[in-house]
């Protein structure tokens, strides 16, 4: 097999000079321009860039949620048209159902997908205890902490068993502390059941910490500014030289794009 063969291969998903424009009576208004990106099977891809920008956008379009008006996303080799069992996402809001339990709400998807009941239940609890909620499974969204329900809505996504998983800012609006907690537990998770992983933030230390690489956007309307390979050891520590330096690196491209 050739390098090139291999290299595609190991494509998970792929942007090709994808665009969005949203049309209004007397406006239209141009969010993605020609935006080429590829993630790797199984890499943690973090795409990061000012507020506003159009992180959002890329993500519903990369999963389906939103067409592209030009241009093509494939995940897996196939042409994403609509949202499929093979992406999952997981919100800055929780998202999840308030009259279900916790296992209710990790079983939901393969419930919907027609699994049995003994088996859908052995998988969500599989996934409730990778998250750290054994415990938990019969309490309501409303009884939990705020980083509790991002674990719900982790397990969730896991459970459907996506090739690829969409993460938009979900530790956005925790506090400091549960957000440091929390960073080290997706990594944990991750590297547990390996997934690809696209992940949104604006933060920068957040995407040092969590990336293999991280992909800087400019401003709306949204392209690749540049990208670093992320090549530390983990677990990272905050206050580490090549952190620190890399941090600089991606404060400096990103000032520029401001």
């Amino acid at each position: 097999m050739s390098m090139d063969s291999q290299r595609k291969l190991n494509d998970m998903i792929v942007c090709d000079h994808v665009s969005k424009t949203f049309y209004t009576k007397d406006t239209e208004t141009r969010v993605i321009d020609e935006l080429n990106i590829t993630a790797k099977e199984n890499e943690f891809l973090v795409l990061f860039g000012p507020g506003q920008c159009g992180k959002t956008t890329v993500l519903n379009v990369m999963s389906g949620l939103e067409p592209a008006s030009s241009g093509t996303v494939t995940v897996g080799g196939n042409v994403v048209t609509k949202p499929g069992p093979d992406r999952g996402f997981v919100y800055q809001t929780t998202a999840l159902f308030p009259w279900y339990t916790v296992m209710k709400n990790v079983e939901y998807g393969p419930r919907a997908r027609g699994m049995s009941k003994k088996e859908r239940r052995e998988k969500a609890k599989y996934y409730i205890d990778l998250v750290g909620l054994s415990g938990f499974e019969d309490a309501y969204p409303n009884q939990l902490s705020g980083g509790m329900q991002q674990r719900v809505g982790i397990a969730r996504a896991y459970c459907n068993e996506p090739a690829v998983l969409f993460m938009d800012e979900p530790f956005g609006h925790l506090d400091a502390q549960t957000r440091y907690l929390m960073q080290e537990e997706i990594i944990r998770i991750w590297e547990k059941e390996k997934r690809t992983v696209v992940f949104v933030t604006n933060n920068i230390e957040e995407s040092v910490y969590l990336a293999d690489r991280v992909i800087v956007l400019t401003n709306c309307p949204t392209r690749v500014k540049q990208e670093f390979v992320i090549d530390l050891p983990r677990p990272r520590n905050y206050t580490d030289e090549k952190f620190l330096r890399l941090r600089s690196e991606i404060q400096s491209v990103v000032d520029k794009t401001l």
